[in-house]
């Protein structure tokens, strides 16, 4: 399934932010950042990324709500989707 980009652009934004975030972890490790920095930064990051998964698969199943409507999700593939990010 392929979102709009309307319903994309805050996952987007989202991961960008994370990805810019895990630029700063690397640039910190390669400085030689005190570790503990590193990991509580690594963390957010970690947390950015999960957030966007959970909201790329939220998106997702919206779209398929009204656009297919709700006797034409797939329950086993949404299952797998949602585990998939646990």
């Amino acid at each position: 399934m392929q979102l709009p980009d309307d319903e994309l652009k805050p996952v987007l934004t989202r991961l960008r932010r994370a990805h810019g975030h895990l630029a700063t972890v690397i640039r910190m490790l390669e400085e030689g950042a005190e570790c503990e920095d590193a990991l509580t930064q690594l963390a957010a990051v970690n947390k950015a990324i999960g957030r966007g998964g959970y909201a790329l698969v939220a998106t997702g199943l919206r779209h398929c709500l009204i656009e297919e409507g709700p006797d034409n999700v797939d329950q086993a593939k949404l299952e797998k989707l949602f585990l998939s990010m646990a």
